[in-house]
């Protein structure tokens, strides 16, 4: 199964999850007009204006505000004495749009670093992304922790060590990291522990 199935399927796979919840009422209950089956059909005069009083069906995960915190002890540990945001690095921290980047690195260093950025993202241009990427750029996805992730790694160019992108994505949150000779053991994995678990 090449990459792009795997993306796709993975994503049939988290959406049929997510409508087995949505069952009608129970046994004995009658269904109120915003509650009616999904093999009704809508009356020809229903509105296609969504109403502003409706209650969402589910909140979205806050993005983070400290890349500190969203990383286990061991993690941290791997990256001690790293700096993290130095401003030679350009816009880190909470963005305007409400992403965090996470930059990790020693400005002085020619390649060592590594950045994250972990921002909203909504199933369809995220699946169009991972698609994407796993098409022209070969990156491997499969389908850990309730979501979807793609990684690569590659020889850097200048230098001999190893550079890399990784991105996790699930319940239309995103988190894309690219890195250069600095990959700490368990760091994806620790930030999707801190937001969903």
């Amino acid at each position: 199964m090449d990459a792009t199935r795997i993306v796709t399927a993975a994503a049939a796979l988290l959406l049929a999850a997510g409508l087995a919840g949505c069952g009608g009422p129970p046994s004995g209950e009658s269904a109120s007009p915003s509650e009616s089956p999904a093999t009704e059909t809508p009356e020809p005069a229903a509105s296609a204006t969504p109403d502003p009083t409706a209650t969402p069906t589910a909140e979205a995960i806050p993005i983070p505000d400290d890349c500190r915190a969203i990383l286990s002890d061991d993690v941290l540990a791997q990256l001690d004495g790293i700096p993290l945001n130095d401003p030679a690095f350009g816009a880190t921290g909470i963005q305007p749009d409400g992403s965090l980047i996470c930059a990790w690195g020693d400005p002085a260093a020619d390649t060592t670093g590594l950045t994250t950025t972990i921002s909203h993202l909504n199933r369809g241009p995220a699946l169009d992304l991972l698609n994407e990427l796993a098409d022209d750029e070969d990156l491997v996805c499969f389908t850990p922790d309730k979501g979807i992730r793609c990684e690569k790694t590659w020889p850097n160019e200048n230098y001999p060590v190893t550079d890399g992108r990784t991105l996790f994505w699930r319940e239309d949150v995103l988190i894309d990291t690219r890195y250069s000779n600095l990959a700490p053991s368990g760091y994806t994995a620790s930030i999707v522990a801190h937001l969903f678990d």
